[in-house]
């Protein structure tokens, strides 16, 4: 396979630094993945160009654009790192917005328990003291939730 000239690996690096912008942006094509697979494909260079080579006495060199692989594996790295600690707060607050209104209903459940004790001890004693105790007429229908007096 022939080497590259300066002007056509400038020209490569350019459109996988392109691909690389497209793919971070989260401009993929349908079932593709943010993987040098991709980056390759879309850059339109050899996927092998971003995996270090071997000489022929069996030292190694790096590819053509290695580099540019690992500042694509870095970078999309980062951006999930960022996604995952982004979801990790939001979730954080999620549950603390819960715990809080947990809290609350948890409250407001013990302040009726303790409101309907309340009136059933008072119905109670009312009961043994042989007080009458006065139903109120039934809400008229449609009367929906309006108010009497002066408090409407």
């Amino acid at each position: 396979m022939p080497r590259l000239n300066a002007q056509d690996k400038a020209s490569n690096e350019a459109a996988v630094r392109a691909a690389m912008e497209r793919i971070l942006r989260g401009d993929l094509p349908p079932g593709a993945k943010a993987d040098l697979k991709t980056l390759a494909q879309l850059s339109g260079v050899t996927r092998t160009g971003f995996y270090a080579k071997r000489n022929r006495d069996g030292t190694s060199r790096p590819g053509a654009y290695q580099h540019l692989a690992e500042e694509f594996t870095a970078r999309v790295q980062a951006l999930q790192d960022a996604e995952l600690t982004d979801r990790v707060v939001r979730r954080d607050a999620e549950v603390a917005r819960l715990t809080e209104f947990r809290a609350l209903a948890i409250s407001r459940l013990a302040a009726q328990y303790d409101e309907i004790e309340r009136l059933r001890s008072l119905l109670t004693q009312q009961a043994e003291a042989g007080d009458v105790v006065t139903r109120l007429p039934p809400r008229p229908r449609g009367a929906g939730n309006a108010s009497f007096g002066s408090c409407g």
